[in-house]
């Protein structure tokens, strides 16, 4: 293929091409995770940036490692008996991702898991930045547009999915249990259906405050705002927010 070929000397072991690769590999990643940054989260734009680059210094010591004992370092290994699967070196990287993306993954007090999209991003960065030490860039290419897209565009489509979906589950915190009645008065004010209620009464939480959780079904689309919106009104109400 024509366009495989005239990347041919960008493959190459050279200077100028392992320039190329890390400087690509740092790009990339901390393109990615430019929007995580923008949202405080744990991993951010110098953490993409380097797991990227990381991930791609990996890849490029494989191939320096290989090259050299197929060349210059034939005489030593064939002596000592070294055989080295350079394809390891990509594989230790996954799973290493694997305990650096653990960390950024957090259970809230409501049970609510945060993180799953940083730790996704860190090990598809993480994976690109393979490719880029590879010298794979047609992959590299494809694989930074649609990462892309999934971090800072798709966000949107997914907030209007959400918005217009039948279902939402609400996580309340309330004065006292006496307040129950009236929060799903005025959440059935809004011609929605409850379909269940679950109820705890604060004390082993750490906000010691009695919350529950209510799984809804709305009858019309977009009133998700609007919901929390009318349950934050009330005065005996803590704290609002969906799950």
């Amino acid at each position: 293929m024509p366009v495989i070929h005239s990347f041919d000397f960008l493959r190459e072991i050279s200077t100028a091409s392992v320039l190329l690769r890390l400087t690509l590999a740092m790009f990339c990643g901390g393109m990615i995770g430019l929007e995580r940054a923008r949202k405080h989260r744990p991993a951010g734009f110098r953490t993409y940036m380097l797991v990227c680059m990381g991930a791609a210094l990996t890849m490029l010591l494989s191939q320096y490692e290989a090259y050299m004992l197929n060349h210059l370092w034939v005489p030593q290994a064939a002596e000592i008996g070294i055989r080295t699967d350079v394809s390891r070196f990509g594989a230790q990287v996954i799973n290493g991702i694997g305990f650096l993306g653990a960390g950024t993954i957090l259970v809230t007090g409501q049970q609510k898991v945060k993180g799953l999209t940083t730790a996704a991003g860190l090990w598809a960065s993480a994976c690109m930045g393979l490719a880029v030490g590879a010298g794979f860039y047609e992959c590299v290419l494809l694989a930074f547009v649609l990462i892309f897209v999934a971090v800072h565009i798709l966000p949107a489509v997914e907030l209007y999915v959400i918005e217009n979906a039948k279902n939402m589950n609400i996580y309340v915190e309330f004065q006292s249990l006496d307040n129950v009645g009236e929060i799903i008065n005025r959440i059935k004010a809004q011609d929605v259906t409850i379909y269940e209620v679950e109820v705890d009464h604060g004390k082993q939480t750490p906000s010691q405050h009695p919350n529950a959780i209510f799984s809804l079904r709305m009858n019309q689309k977009g009133t998700h705002a609007k919901i929390l919106a009318t349950v934050s009104e009330l005065k005996d109400v803590y704290i609002v927010h969906d799950i």
